[in-house]
């Protein structure tokens, strides 16, 4: 059983974009320690694990793990398959960028990571306010997972259950911003773009390239994301 002063060990997703960032200073400014995960999971580019990498450092986790997965032999999304396009303009219902079960083989990792590390947390920047509409990423999905975290694992069958931390999931994204400004984020590290180029500049013109400038833009924060020179508002 954890003591008292003891140290709060924590897994926390860190993709390279905004939201995980946030996530990542969040679980640090509670306390926690924190070890950074990332996926190499056969996504359209490479620029947002350069990203995790600065992120995990300038946030001080205390280690950075990246595990290369095989989501690309399966395809299905347009972040995993290069012949389905990235769309530039909203769609109805969930959108190409959705890949299959993606959260949910990646939390089942990080849980089995937190049961090496004696870690009781789980930190990841999912959002059900200011987001593309995936279903993995709603409080219903959730506490589904935390449920079956419960019971598939020795920690939680021994009584201390790792705790899955969502805390940005009711936060829109000008709120998210906000609080990572004020928890010292370096946005300009960050990477959200689903169709960034080698160099990690932005399109301007995908979902998360929309939802990012927003989020900026109500909260009165300059944009520190650099574009290519041919997006919306972008000058190279």
């Amino acid at each position: 059983m954890s003591g008292a002063g003891e140290t709060r060990r924590a897994v926390v997703l860190v993709s390279g974009g905004l939201d995980s960032a946030t996530a990542l200073a969040m679980a640090r400014a509670a306390g926690w320690q924190c070890h950074a995960l990332s996926f190499d999971y056969g996504q359209r580019h490479g620029c947002e694990l350069q990203a995790a990498a600065r992120v995990a450092r300038a946030l001080g986790a205390v280690e950075h793990r990246v595990m290369k997965i095989g989501l690309g032999d399966i395809g299905g999304s347009a972040l995993t398959d290069t012949a389905i396009d990235v769309p530039d303009t909203p769609g109805e219902g969930i959108p190409v960028t959705y890949v299959p079960a993606r959260n949910t083989v990646f939390l089942s990792l990080a849980l089995a990571w937190a049961e090496v590390l004696d870690a009781r947390g789980i930190f990841i920047g999912v959002n059900a306010v200011d987001y593309s509409g995936y279903p993995d990423c709603r409080p219903e999905y959730i506490e589904a997972f935390q449920a079956m975290a419960r019971l598939a694992t020795r920690a939680g069958v021994e009584g201390e259950p790792v705790t899955l931390h969502t805390p940005l999931i009711h936060m829109s994204k000008e709120a998210i911003i906000a609080k990572g400004v004020e928890l010292g984020v370096d946005y300009a590290l960050t990477v959200s773009c689903y169709a960034a180029d080698p160099a990690g500049r932005a399109c301007g013109q995908c979902d998360a390239c929309r939802l990012r400038a927003a989020g900026f833009r109500k909260a009165g924060i300059p944009d520190p994301t650099r574009y290519l020179v041919s997006s919306r508002g972008g000058q190279g």
